[in-house]
Parts: structure tokens; C-alpha cells; sequence
């Protein structure tokens, strides 16, 4: 990746971050932890890897993506709103009576957003079926999905992978945040989903393993996906919960937490030194 290009994403990663924070202290809720661990991801795939058009949300040959883990809103809501999809803004009104921006992800609400999502392991049975219906349909389209490393404890996604890899939907990109946190603690010692990969590449996917905050390792794993043939790809990302926020990374307690004032001020105050390091680069 050009240094230009990776400093923009960079930048870019950290307004999204900025706008989680923004988010969840105006809501007084939600869920700051996952979002800042999927921030990257959000900043890659909508200002780099997806075909996509803010002014026409609906465009029907648009790729999709589906936040299978629907709690981490906030972040998709970041990244929708520094792409242009709604005014930055709106992140304020964050789960308010009357917002477009609820708690979980609402397709018929809010701009950007491809499929309701919020019961986990759920979302990537409904991206398994829009991958299936562009084959069907012809169209040259990708799916993404994002799913949570303690969601995968649940059946559900791993009725959708099977079938993934029954229908050959190479059109499919599922992407796992691997934070090793869900609110409980670690996720070996709730119910350990270990070892991802393997158990993937048993269920019939190309699978590969990156860190989840570098974006060359983001580019080159996403153009060996696109040119996967045959079978989904799985990319498995080592991440930190909390990203971006020092009090937050590696905090379970963070999952589903808001930020106080105090603890919104030192974390904006740490996100603009982090943006002003940045731009001097």
C-alpha cells in the first residue's frame, strides 16, 4: 500500500474512533469496546474495499456487508457517517427516541445499512443468502459479514459456513474479530471456539489469519479473497478490544459500557493527539 494511502486510512480509522466515542457518551450506552476492535475494518472495507455510492444507499449492484455482531453499531455508524452516508451529527443521537441510529444495525432506517441485525449469529445466515442470491441473479457483487469471536460460540453461523461452502459462494467474505473478550471475560473460559482457522478450513473455507490493524495485511488478505474461486473465504483477524482508547484495550468491562465525561474527555483527548501525530507524519 502506498504510505499516502495507508496515512489516509490511518487518519480516517481514528475520526471513526472518534465518532464511537462521540456516539456512545451522547447515548450514555452501547458498545465502545468491539466497535474501537473493528474500527480498522470498518475504515478499510468503506474507504477502500467495497463498491459502494453514499448518494444512492440502495444502488442494487452495491457490495454488501452485514454486521453479524449488531451490538458494535456504533462503529458501522462512525464509518457510515465519515463516508457520507448521513451527517456526522446524527452520532449524537445515538439510541434517542426518534433517531435513525438505534442500538442495533435497522436497514429500513438508516442509510448504509444492508440487514437488521442484533441476535447474534444471525447476521451471517442473512449474508450467506445475499451471496446466494447474486449468484443466482448474476450480478457482480461481493458480501461481507463481521462477526464477533464469542458469537461464534452460538449453532447458527456454523449452519450458515456449511452452507456457504455447499453453494461454492466465493462472492462471500466473512471476517471474524478475534478480541478474544465478550462480556463475560475471555472467550476460552466461557465456551472457547478454538481453534478458529482449523475448524474453518474444515467446514470447506479459505481461510486467512491477519492483524486486524494493519492495513497492508487488510489489502493483501482482501485481494487474495476477491481472487478466491470455488470457495468463501474466512478471515480471521487478532484484534484488540478497545482499540485506540488506553483505559478501554483488553477490558471486558468496555464490551458494553458508555464513557463518562471524564472518561470521553481523555479518550477524544487521546484520539486527537493520535490525528495530530498522524497529519505530521
Amino acid at each position: 500500500m502506498k504510505p499516502d494511502e495507508k496515512k489516509n486510512l490511518m487518519m480516517t480509522a481514528c475520526r471513526v474512533r472518534k465518532g464511537i466515542i462521540e456516539a456512545t457518551h451522547s447515548a450514555k450506552s452501547g458498545h465502545p469496546g468491539g466497535s474501537l476492535s473493528a474500527a480498522d475494518l470498518f475504515t478499510y472495507l468503506y474507504f477502500k474495499e467495497m463498491n459502494i455510492r453514499p448518494d444512492d444507499p440502495k444502488w442494487e449492484g452495491r457490495d454488501r456487508f452485514v454486521l453479524s455482531k449488531g451490538h458494535t453499531a456504533p462503529g458501522l455508524y462512525a464509518a457510515l457517517a465519515e463516508r457520507g452516508f448521513f451527517p456526522a451529527e446524527e452520532l449524537k443521537t445515538l439510541r434517542h427516541i426518534g433517531s435513525r441510529l438505534q442500538g442495533h444495525p435497522n436497514m429500513n432506517e438508516t442509510p448504509g445499512v444492508d440487514m437488521s441485525t442484533g441476535s447474534l449469529g444471525q447476521g451471517v445466515s442473512a449474508a450467506a443468502g445475499m451471496a446466494l442470491m447474486a449468484k443466482h441473479k448474476g450480478m457482480d457483487c461481493r458480501v461481507y459479514a463481521l462477526l464477533g469471536d464469542g458469537e461464534i460460540q452460538e449453532g447458527q453461523p456454523w449452519e450458515a459456513f456449511m452452507l456457504s461452502h455447499h453453494y461454492k459462494l466465493d462472492n462471500l467474505c466473512v471476517v471474524i474479530d478475534n478480541n478474544n473478550l465478550q462480556i463475560d471475560g475471555k472467550i476460552e473460559d466461557v465456551m472457547s471456539p478454538y481453534p478458529i482457522p482449523e475448524k474453518l478450513k474444515a467446514f470447506g473455507f479459505a481461510v486467512q489469519e491477519i492483524d486486524g490493524h494493519d492495513f497492508d495485511q487488510m489489502e493483501a488478505a482482501f485481494a487474495k479473497a476477491r481472487e478466491t474461486k470455488g470457495v468463501p473465504t474466512a478471515i480471521i483477524m487478532t484484534t484488540v478490544k478497545g482499540k485506540g482508547v488506553s483505559y478501554m484495550e483488553d477490558q471486558a468491562g468496555w464490551h458494553g459500557k458508555a464513557p463518562n465525561d471524564d472518561e470521553y474527555a481523555q479518550a477524544m483527548a487521546e484520539l486527537d493527539k493520535k490525528l495530530k501525530e498522524l497529519e505530521a507524519m
